[in-house]
């Protein structure tokens, strides 16, 4: 269904680079998903919304202590206080504001690692990159429907500025300065987002301006802003205060909205939680319930406080018992340690995979040393503890460093993108992260690939 890359056309593109200062390997094939995995993906982006759509109403009706359920009384505040600790006060006020109630990010991406037991979705990622990237690699292997990524991207920023103009809006991509290696791509889509008619422009936070109840890019007002930075870089942005009004008077929309419940990890937790299984009964379909079931490994927030003497924990056990506080899985044998702790959000080392800590692949004393300094830095961030599902091995072409073809052992990270507009959350392209078969971490690294996946 597509044009194999050549070794010169690699280097073409690698003339005009997406990514600032990053390089990987590159394939002369795209990756093809089987049909079962393409029926997955696109039955997620139905269920993706609606897990949104019910973190909002959860985390609403926690800091309100109302009823978490319809037809009896259980209330759950202590799932507000997860998700705000650790957080400024005004965020907290803005994501419980009325006017980003029912706003969900434009882009909803998922990152899935393919297992023997099918796809394990261990992250959703709400300030995505790569849009451009797998967009300009669909169009280097002669994919049908060329363009549909970044016509798709358009649409849902449209969709979102619908308030303000639709597609008419003044539009800005921001890009923070810790997230500058993205910049290439955002121009790049912008550029192509200028051939379609969008009035839209890449732009640091420092060259804004609010005046009154506007916002300002030179002379132009500006309506809507794609942001592309992390809520946790807040102290470095002060333009994030300054935001709020607008958004809250219905002058500027900025999508993804600046709402901290939408980039945690702690989400997956709640998901399993015990307490909280009659609300995810209630709240989705039973096919999105058991899909999410099937995706989300079992996951437990990292938290230090105390419980009662004749308590336990709701986690992992060591040994076939139950915990009674966390330091007890410091003693769990090497098979115990299929797990994976890391930062759940809102701080520097919870993107990028740097807080991420194998258990099994670390010794008894580090992981021990892991959980303790995770303890001891709550809520700053806060931190899970995940069941760790090994990716499956896989083989695939890729391009030696010399240009040459050679069959590469390795792990797989699947990204597909899902669109909202409408109300509804359409997939539209997905991207292979192939990384060689000793990285346990996959993430896009010099020596691993990033392949567009078909169909």
């Amino acid at each position: 269904m597509d044009s194999p890359l050549t070794a010169s056309d690699l280097a073409n593109q690698a003339k005009h680079p997406l990514f600032a200062g990053k390089t990987w390997l590159g394939s002369p094939k795209s990756w093809l998903l089987d049909s079962d995995q393409v029926g997955r993906l696109d039955r997620l982006g139905e269920a993706a919304l609606s897990f949104y759509r019910a973190i909002d109403s959860l985390y609403r009706k926690a800091w309100s202590e109302q009823s978490i359920l319809r037809n009896r009384s259980l209330s759950a505040p202590w799932v507000a206080d997860y998700f705000d600790a650790g957080k400024p006060d005004w965020l907290v006020k803005h994501a419980r504001s009325d006017a980003v109630q029912t706003i969900y990010p434009a882009v909803l991406r998922p990152d899935l690692l393919p297992t023997a037991e099918g796809l394990s979705l261990t992250e959703w990622d709400a300030v995505p990159g790569g849009i451009g990237l797998t967009a300009h690699l669909e169009a280097s292997f002669g994919f049908p429907q060329e363009g549909r990524m970044i016509d798709s991207f358009g649409e849902a920023l449209a969709d979102a500025a619908r308030s303000l103009g639709g597609r008419q809006a003044a539009m800005v991509i921001v890009v923070s300065e810790e997230s500058a290696t993205y910049r290439p791509e955002m121009e790049w889509l912008a550029d192509e987002l200028r051939k379609r008619s969008f009035s839209i422009r890449v732009c640091s936070p420092e060259d804004l301006a609010v005046r009154g109840e506007q916002l300002l890019f030179g002379e132009e007002r500006i309506q809507l802003v794609y942001r592309f930075w992390e809520l946790f870089d807040y102290v470095n942005l002060p333009l994030m205060k300054e935001l709020i009004p607008l958004v809250e008077s219905g002058n500027l929309v900025v999508t993804p909205p600046m709402k901290h419940t939408q980039e945690e990890k702690l989400s997956l937790a709640l998901f399993h939680h015990h307490r909280l299984q009659a609300f995810w009964e209630e709240v989705l379909e039973e096919r999105e319930l058991l899909l999410l079931r099937e995706m989300i490994p079992p996951t437990w927030v990292l938290d230090p406080a105390e419980i009662p003497p004749g308590a336990y924990l709701d986690g992992p056990t060591v040994q076939g018992r139950a915990l009674s506080n966390w330091m007890e899985l410091g003693q769990a044998s090497k098979r115990e340690r299929k797990l994976v702790l890391k930062a759940s959000g809102f701080h520097e080392t919870a993107w990028g995979a740097r807080s991420v800590r194998v258990g099994d692949d670390l010794s008894a004393d580090d992981w021990s040393a892991s959980l303790q300094s995770a303890l001891d830095d709550f809520p700053s961030p806060v931190s899970v503890v995940q069941e760790f599902r090994k990716p499956k091995l896989w083989e695939h072409p890729v391009f030696s460093p010399k240009e040459e073809v050679t069959s590469m052992r390795g792990r797989l990270r699947l990204s597909p993108y899902y669109f909202v507009v409408g109300g509804k959350a359409k997939r539209v392209g997905a991207l292979a992260t192939f990384c060689p078969a000793d990285k346990k971490i996959i993430h896009g690294m010099k020596d691993g690939a990033l392949i567009p996946c078909g169909p």
